[in-house]
């Protein structure tokens, strides 16, 4: 072992004092581990001078390292030999550690410190302390770097009294001394009652922390549903606004249709009225050249043959001129289309007042919350009247009592076929009221076997498998209760919360700051499980019955 020793000082670094990691030799001939040197050269690049810190020499510029292979190898030679060559529990005291005070050379780790000597001992020194009855009444603590702040600096002595008059540690001379008739206790009866008040004080700081963790998921929340709330404005915003522009753009083609098809009736009309009057300007034309030819005949008796032979001139499909009216034309369409425009614009103008009121109007409640209720009368508050679902009540349950009552029966009873029932052995039901905000409510069974309370997403499996089942997912929170024993499941984990009966099980539910507790209910309420998480869906209460036919499960009238 001595040899080991001196060879560990030889292998070790003057800078760290410790064994060589990535060792380097300079010109000068001495070693030293790579990064401490690096360190050391760096603190004295201001003097642009790099020596050595053993010997002092001088080395510029600044050399660059290389590693020592040889020297690299023979630390790990040694750490293998000291691996084997000392027991595990032999570790050598760091900066951090705390060293035996009792070790010679390079002192080893502390096991315990002795409130008593005012010593650190590692497990070799230790060893009295545990063989000889002499250090009996010695305190042994876990090692520490503090043991004179024990010492009394006025008389060199324990102090294992503390005075709750001036509050502070003392020795027992100050007792009879400056300390004369103050309330003084022993230092461990005074860690007694202050470790009372610390548990206290830890208790407090852990139910704010569980306040304020659940008020941090509860703005979590609100954040999720706000943006998902915009999310849905904006998409319904722009398919409004969409189907307002498509019935906009419509009404603009049905109009400009009929415009064009009104112009292309009375463009007809007109053209109709045109191709007739020149059709009766070519004939007068041509009647008024046989005219004018006649009229140039000097044979008389020609002339009066000729004209004896003429055709009578047809009458005028016309009256004598055609009398067009000042018309406006289209402008009359135009204008009601003006017109529309102009009572839109004031409706959009009017209502979009409205629509910027109720975007400006959204907002979030950041005010403290109601205090949760303690006492049954406080519960009552929030009760809520919960009626059982038809459609989902499974065949061998039947419902009375104005649907509050479920009654577990040897027979099927004869329900219609529908997709939310709970089928096979599963015999559960849900109720017809969502639950939302904060609710209350309880449960009261009978008869032998168990009874599960429960709250669930609408979503819960109906049939197959048991993820049907109350509390066997994700999707359900639930409490068993049997003859001589309660336990809470979710997700197919399971807690005992009590080993006494309970008959009727009081269930309160703050949806949106993610709480859910169960009560035993009698003349007191005693809680039995809490729940604190985040409800992403509406929830609904359930309640099955898995016990023998005659049990009955009844949502209480609260008063």
């Amino acid at each position: 072992m001595a040899g080991v020793q001196l060879q560990r000082e030889t292998l070790s670094c003057s800078i760290c004092l410790d064994l060589l990691k990535d060792p380097v030799t300079l010109t000068c001939g001495h070693s030293f581990c790579k990064n401490c040197i690096k360190n050391h050269w760096d603190s004295e690049q201001q003097r642009r001078i790099y020596s050595c810190p053993q010997c002092r020499e001088d080395f510029t510029p600044r050399p660059d390292l290389k590693k020592n292979t040889m020297l690299a190898d023979l630390v790990e030679e040694l750490k293998k030999t000291e691996l084997h060559a000392a027991p595990a529990h032999h570790c050598y005291a760091g900066a951090e550690d705390v060293a035996c005070d009792f070790c010679t050379g390079r002192k080893l780790k502390a096991l315990k410190s002795c409130l008593f000597c005012l010593a650190s001992y590692c497990e070799e020194h230790l060893q009295p302390h545990h063989q000889s009855p002499a250090f009996k009444k010695h305190k042994l603590v876990e090692p520490s770097k503090n043991l004179q702040e024990n010492i009394c600096p006025r008389h060199d002595k324990m102090m294992d009294l503390f005075c709750r008059t001036d509050q502070q540690c003392i020795c027992y001379l100050c007792s009879v001394e400056e300390h004369k008739d103050h309330d003084t206790v022993s230092a461990a009866a005074e860690r007694t009652h202050k470790q009372k008040d610390l548990d206290l004080s830890r208790e407090e700081v852990q139910q704010r922390l569980r306040d304020r963790d659940r008020d941090v998921k509860v703005l979590q929340q609100e954040r999720k549903t706000l943006t998902l709330s915009a999310d849905k404005a904006m998409k319904d915003t722009d398919k409004s606004f969409t189907e307002m522009m498509g019935l906009l753009q419509k009404r603009s083609s049905d109009v400009k249709q009929q415009i064009r098809s009104k112009l292309e009736t009375e463009v007809r009309r007109v053209t109709d009225a045109e191709e007739k009057l020149q059709q009766e300007i070519t004939e007068l034309k041509k009647r008024e050249a046989e005219l004018k030819q006649l009229s140039l005949t000097h044979d008389h008796n020609q002339f009066l043959l000729n004209y004896r032979s003429l055709s009578a001139l047809s009458p005028s499909t016309h009256s004598s001129t055609i009398n067009v009216r000042p018309l406006r034309h289209f402008e009359d369409g135009t204008a009601a289309v003006a017109k529309l425009r102009g009572q839109l614009q004031d409706v959009l103008t009017e209502t979009w007042t409205n629509v910027s009121l109720a975007v400006a109007e959204v907002d979030v409640l950041l005010t403290e919350p109601e205090p949760e209720p303690k006492t049954r009368a406080e519960f009552f508050r929030y009760s809520q009247e919960i009626k059982l679902d038809p459609n989902t009540v499974n065949k061998q349950l039947l419902l009375s009592e104005g649907n509050r009552k479920v009654t577990l029966m040897d027979k099927y009873q004869s329900y219609p076929h529908h997709t939310d029932r709970f089928t096979g052995y599963y015999r559960q039901v849900l109720s017809k009221e969502s639950l939302t905000g904060r609710c209350y409510w309880e449960v009261e069974w009978t008869g032998r076997g168990g009874v599960c309370v429960a709250v669930t997403y609408k979503n819960i499996s109906r049939s197959g498998s048991d993820e049907c089942v109350f509390g066997y997912n994700d999707k359900s929170w639930a409490l068993d209760c049997e003859q001589n024993k309660c336990q809470f499941v979710h997700n197919r984990i399971w807690t005992d919360v009590s080993d006494v009966k309970v008959s009727r099980v009081g269930v309160y539910l703050d949806h949106r700051a993610g709480l859910l507790s169960f009560y035993r209910v009698s003349d007191t309420m005693t809680l039995l499980h809490i729940v604190q998480t985040t409800f992403y869906q509406t929830l609904y209460a359930g309640v099955g019955l898995y016990s023998s036919s005659g049990a009955t499960a009844e949502f209480c009238k609260l008063k």
